[in-house]
């Protein structure tokens, strides 16, 4: 305090001092401290005259003149109530019992002037006010704050009074019952204390004891006022351990015997509290936007109920589900956790209770099975990988769930949601919370509920012996209980006699129990077990368990191994068993054990199969035998080992079930080794084990290395791994960097994060971090094949080893051609290395395959195919001689079909290269397929909306392809469809289709023809494939593609099978591809979409979505049921389409965009509702998107991008509602959007808000009451923290 302030002060006590000698009356005493104020230069209120009447009252002038002095002063706002309260709060409550009558006197007066505080005239000593409220309180310390504001100092202090007023009652009373006289508990005017201050010892006893009453009726008007709403608002959102301690300090009161009086007091007051809770951000119901939120819970009403309504608002676990079946896609993230992730915010968007969002779940992954019933035959996931989303990947996700159901970051995001006043709100006091208890509750109850759906439950034909077996497992299991058996080991012997009858319901059973969710308990469900006479004896298993034989000792003959390998392990120990004998038994053993453990066990055994993969992927990284001490590598002593893991792991369902565990991190990681060292060795002769099966360096090495390239698109150039647009990546393409950076992020968080299958691996496995560079031989490779993808051959290296082996290749291919004097050789090397000028005396020679490391023949390779496709594009080199010499290339070499591909596709993408005549004779023709495949195409196409163009069959244009793209299918087509061939395949697909649909030349539907001559049982997938290719060249195709599909889910006036009932099974179709042309059933427009989705644009989504609330002429409430679901829609297929990057776009460029265009045409055309709903489903699609990336809660805290894509979108909210942008939208459009944007974030996503800057959140809150959305901005306030708890009580205290 200055000399100014300190003469002031002392100038204030001389006055308080005279005037109560002379016993001047109060208004008078006020009139004369006014007159000083200003003669001294003092501000009002003045911290000065506060100071002074506080220190003088206590204690030696505790009279009640000085009182009155207080009170006058006060009501004059001669001083500030907020500084006064706190000083006197800090000396009389403390005491309360030495200065009964004191205390009773700060009582009336904080009944009185608690709330008369305003933030308004203390500009000139804000500071000093705010520094002696905190001392005198100690509020910083208290509540872990720094007070920097005068709002949030008014909510701390009365918070802490109140709660200090409830505690002292309550020590006062002892919690004891006695019979309290409450004739002193009626407030008392000031005038009263003269009777009160006659130093009777009673009289002061029973004062103490009526003060309690007292001091716990001025807490009961504090909380029934309108502004302590506000405080116990934001101290709950802000504070919730400070709160919750007062709600149990009155709970525990409650619960002791006291007078009941005093009981009726406490309870009013927790009621009023909890009542204040339950009263949170109730929306305007008067408003749209009342009945947008207030929808309801997205439940099942009936259990045949598939189309659109309720249930169209989990469409995102369909969309999700059938995305990842996608198998040109590979994903890094383990499908558990996003699943898992998407349970979690799918039931807060929907307010749904957890026994609808887990019927949901099941619906959804049922569908999934059930669209490949009949499978689709083609180099894609079938039905197995879609078996182990529905029996491995979603029970385990619910694990996840549950396990994360009781930890603190889900209660703190309940509790955020505890005041939402929705009816399906969770964390409500008597509402349904997260514990683990109610979560599986609601699993129990959506199992039982799912017998009702007896048509999705029908088993396909390859799973009906597993579901009667398991049905088979509950009536043996009842029936040995009623039998008083107590050696349940026994359920494990099916008794075919009984005959039950399985469906995929028993199957789902199990797999949980085996996950521990439920437990055997669900075998006495009503109807669970159901008995068949007729039930066929070759619907079950007949025999016992081979796996029984073999955990008793029983070698591993030829018929038990067939045995083991088609019958999935039931154990974890048998498994264990097998991982032991790969990496100790004899040699043959070891083969057998790990071809073993890639055979049924991971295909079909889903109650532990993300065990066996765990134990396969620590296979590929066997550790250093005790006893070994060579020179080379360990890993060539598992050559065997390797070999049946590799070649086991090579199909294509395989690879996606590893995808779908998200192990392909480690898999690569493992993959580098085995690759550096075997295409290191010298090749030697092949070596047989006695079950007759082959291996060799080379096959090891080029399963490996075909394997590790199958992970990402290795073919296309570095930049185009990320596609169009806005610098950053739009696709997360998956690379060899980005791969092994996973795999070390997971090393550095496996101890944090040991739950995970990745922590176990790691942990046994890999333990270290991996690098390109800790591998010479393949960051050679790897920057060649860069270097060849992106220039031209003159660029590479013209070193002569290189030349010499590749002239040792082209002597080896292309020997049979040497007689009839063909000459190719490598540009650059000397005549005598080319097959021209071989002479007798080097036959032998050319004869002779090359023995040398497979690095160095890749190595060559690139100079190779530039030399012969040279020779072919001359005439030097006809196209068959070119095929089979690159087929025997590959045959010698599988690993060479790498290079090949990078090479072709390379050159394809130049265009430097003239087309060749595809005429039968110099080239295979495709023209007895074409105009076939084209029709086919028209028909499937046609529901849509979609034209396909005709340009072979209308003669427009003759069959051509460029030369690399015929030389590439040219050699497809001469590949075996052999299973041991599946690893080459893989590659081969995938790259095929992706050149064909990316060349420039309309390829696709020559390269279908010709598949389809060569292949006719796959010719549906055919189809469906140049059917996709459409889509990915014309872009009004993709924008007639996505009107389908809002079309077909919501239902369509229009005379179309396609969207006469809308809903999943319009939009996702109930069979897939082409198969359903064959039924007469038209194909289902989202199904190409997500086989197509990576090249849309989500302005594309903005558009459709205008288009289709333009059209919209129904009721409000129709209207606004159709918002959630367009919004729904759209953004589950934006966020598969671009994931993070896109919805990023959309927050920071989309949506600004679209607001700040004008549109007079559209402004015209609808009306006023129409523009309202706009907005709306505007909203809806912003906050659903983020929250399908983002997550919903604390446990998934927001990224960097993610908090400054959110941050920026409302900061250009916040401008724009302050005047400081000019906005082109509707007004009507705008004030929807804002208010539903902000309605939506404050009800389901509440933890984004504390990304946003306080400032902002300040803007968009003075807006909001403007428009007379004061509840909005109060609930948008109280979300933002402490810093934004002054805010909100300036505004609204």
């Amino acid at each position: 305090m200055n000399d100014e302030a300190q003469q002031r002060r002392c100038l204030m006590a001389e006055l308080v001092k005279s005037s109560q000698e002379k016993k001047d009356a109060p208004l008078n005493w006020a009139v004369e401290v006014s007159k000083l104020l200003q003669q001294t230069g003092g501000g009002f209120p003045s911290l000065e005259l506060g100071d002074a009447l506080v220190s003088h009252l206590c204690w030696d002038n505790n009279t009640p003149l000085v009182w009155k002095f207080i009170d006058q002063a006060m009501n004059s706002h001669l001083v500030s109530s907020l500084h006064i309260l706190a000083l006197l709060s800090s000396r009389m409550i403390s005491q309360r019992w030495n200065q009964p009558e004191a205390y009773r006197l700060y009582l009336e007066l904080l009944s009185r002037h608690a709330f008369s505080h305003t933030a308004k005239d203390v500009a000139h000593c804000k500071e000093k006010m705010l520094k002696s409220v905190d001392e005198s309180l100690h509020l910083s310390s208290t509540f872990g704050l720094h007070i920097v504001d005068l709002g949030q100092a008014t909510v701390l202090f009365l918070f802490h009074v109140i709660t200090n007023l409830v505690n002292c009652s309550l020590e006062d009373w002892g919690l004891h019952s006695a019979h309290i006289d409450k004739q002193g508990s009626m407030y008392m005017d000031v005038d009263i204390q003269e009777k009160l201050d006659d130093g009777s010892h009673e009289h002061r006893n029973h004062l103490r004891k009526t003060n309690a009453f007292t001091a716990l009726e001025v807490v009961e008007k504090l909380v029934e006022n309108k502004k302590a709403t506000i405080i116990f608002r934001l101290v709950h959102w802000n504070m919730p351990e400070k709160f919750n301690e007062l709600l149990q300090r009155l709970d525990i009161a409650e619960s002791h015997k006291l007078t009941s009086s005093a009981s009726q007091q406490l309870s009013r007051i927790n009621t009023s509290i909890k009542k204040i809770l339950a009263q949170e951000h109730q929306l305007n119901r008067c408003q749209a936007i009342g009945v947008l939120i207030d929808v309801g819970s997205c439940g099942y009403k009936s259990c045949h109920s598939f189309g659109v309504g309720r249930g169209a608002c989990w469409i995102a676990f369909d969309i999700y589900m059938e995305n990842v079946m996608d198998g040109k896609k590979l994903h890094a993230t383990s499908a558990i956790d996003v699943l898992a992730e998407l349970i979690r915010t799918l039931k807060v968007m929907n307010y749904a209770s957890w026994q609808e969002t887990f019927q949901a779940l099941w619906i959804s992954a049922l569908r999934l099975v059930q669209r490949e019933r009949e499978p689709l035959e083609g180099p894609v996931p079938h039905l197995d990988a879609r078996l182990c989303i529905l029996l491995s990947i979603t029970p385990l996700a619910i694990a996840r769930v549950v396990g994360q159901g009781t930890e603190s970051n889900m209660h703190v995001n309940d509790d955020s949601r505890s005041s939402l006043g929705s009816p399906h709100q969770h964390g409500i006091i008597g509402m349904e919370r997260d514990t683990d208890s109610s979560i599986r509750h609601g699993l129990v109850s959506a199992l039982q509920i799912l017998g009702q759906f007896s048509a999705l439950l029908s088993p396909p034909p390859s799973v009906v012996i597993a579901a009667n077996n398991a049905a088979a497992k509950a009536s043996n299991f009842i029936t040995n209980l009623k039998g008083g058996n107590d050696n349940f080991s026994s359920v494990k012997h099916v008794d075919t006699s009984i005959r039950p009858v399985g469906n995929m319901r028993h199957l789902i059973v199990e797999a949980c129990i085996a996950r521990k969710l439920i437990d055997t308990s669900s075998y006495f469900w009503p109807g669970y077990v159901s008995m068949s006479p007729n039930a066929s004896k070759d619907s079950m298993a007949t025999q016992g368990s081979p796996w029984l034989n073999f955990m008793e000792g029983a070698p591993l003959t030829i018929p038990l191994r067939q045995a083991l390998s088609s019958t999935p392990a039931s154990s974890v120990s048998e498994l264990e068993k097998l991982y032991h004998i790969a990496l100790n038994g004899v040699e043959d053993e070891k083969y057998a054990a790990a071809k073993i453990l890639c055979g049924a066990s991971l295909i079909r055994g889903w109650n532990i199969q993300e065990h066996t993969v765990q134990i396969i992927v620590k296979l590929l990284s066997p550790p250093e035998p005790p006893n070994f001490s060579g020179s080379g590598s360990h890993l060539v002593a598992y050559s065997s080992v390797l070999s049946a893991v590799l070649f086991g792991l090579s199909s294509i369902d395989t690879v996606h079930i590893l995808s779908l565990y998200g192990m392909l991190p480690e898999v690569a990681a493992s993959l580098l080794p085995i690759c550096e060292v075997f295409g290191s060795l010298v090749p030697s002769s092949h070596y047989k084990l006695s079950s007759g099966d082959e291996t060799s360096s080379y096959a090891i090495f080029s399963c490996a290395f075909l394997f590790l390239l199958r992970l990402w698109k290795f073919y296309r150039p570095p930049h185009e791994h990320y596609a169009m647009g806005h610098g950053s990546p739009l696709v997360s393409e998956m690379t060899l960097e980005y791969l092994l950076l996973l795999h070390h992020s997971r090393l550095t968080s496996c101890t944090s994060r040991g739950n995970t299958f990745v922590s176990k691996q790691n942990s046994s496995g890999l333990a270290r971090p991996i690098y390109v560079d800790l591998f010479p031989k393949l960051k050679s490779w790897y920057c060649q094949n860069q270097a060849c993808i992106a220039s031209t051959l003159s660029g590479l290296s013209n070193r002569n080893p290189v030349h010499q082996v590749a002239n040792k290749i082209l002597n080896m291919i292309f020997r049979k051609m040497n007689k009839s004097g063909t000459s190719t050789s490598v540009p650059g090397t000397p005549s005598s290395g080319s097959l021209s000028s071989s002479s007798g005396n080097t036959s032998d020679d050319v004869n002779q395959r090359p023995v040398i490391p497979a690095w160095d023949m890749l190595e060559a390779i690139p100079l190779v195919l530039d030399a012969i496709l040279t020779a072919c594009a001359h005439g030097r080199l006809s196209s068959r001689d070119m095929t089979t010499g690159l087929k025997d290339l590959i045959d010698f070499l599988p690993a060479s079909l790498a290079t090949i591909i990078s090479y072709f596709s390379a050159e394809i993408t130049r265009g430097i290269w003239k087309p060749v005549l595809m005429n039968g004779t110099d080239w295979p023709s495709p023209a007895a397929n074409l105009p076939s495949i084209e029709a086919e195409m028209k028909e499937i196409l046609a529901p849509t909306g979609v034209n396909v163009p005709s340009p072979y069959t209308d003669g427009t244009i003759q069959a051509m392809l460029p030369l690399p793209m015929a030389a590439l299918v040219s050699l497809t087509i001469t590949f075996k469809l052999d299973k041991s061939l599946e690893f080459v395949h893989g590659v081969a697909g995938s790259a095929m289709d992706s050149a064909a649909s990316g060349c420039p030349w309309p390829s696709m539907h020559i390269v279908g023809a010709l598949w389809a001559q060569k292949v006719r049982r796959w010719h549906d997938f055919i189809v469906f494939s140049c059917c996709r290719s459409i889509f990915g060249q014309d872009k009004e195709a993709v924008t007639q593609l996505l009107r389908s599909c809002f079309s077909a889910f919501l239902g369509s006036s229009c005379q179309s099978k396609l969207t006469a009932f809308g809903g999943v099974s319009a939009l996702l179709g109930n069979c897939i591809g082409a198969q359903a042309v064959d039924s007469g059933r038209a194909v289902a427009p989202g199904f190409f979409y997500l086989r197509t989705c990576t090249a849309i644009h989500d302005k594309v989504f903005l558009s459709e979505m205008a288009r289709r609330l333009k059209c919209s002429r129904v009721s409000l409430a129709a209207a606004a049921a159709k918002v959630k679901e367009i919004a729904t829609l759209g953004a589950s297929l934006l966020c598969v389409s671009g994931g993070g990057h896109l919805v990023k776009v959309l927050y920071q460029e989309t949506l600004p965009t679209w607001l700040l265009s004008a549109n007079e045409k559209k402004t015209k055309s609808i009306g006023p509702v129409s523009s309202i709903l706009e907005g709306y489903v505007m909203a809806y699609l912003v906050i659903l998107s983020g929250s399908f990336i983002w997550g919903v809660g604390i446990a998934k805290s927001l990224c960097p991008k993610m908090s400054q894509a959110f941050g920026r979108h409302v900061d250009f909210l916040g401008d724009a509602i302050e005047g400081k942008i000019s906005l082109g939208c509707d007004i009507a459009t705008w004030k929807a959007y804002v208010s539903c944007f902000v309605g939506l974030v404050v009800t389901l996503v509440p933890t984004w808000v504390a990304e946003v800057k306080p400032n902002t959140l300040k803007k968009l809150a003075i807006g909001l009451r403007g428009w007379h959305e004061s509840e909005l901005a109060l609930s948008l306030l109280e979300r933002g923290g402490p810093a934004t708890m002054g805010c909100a009580a300036n505004l609204f205290m």
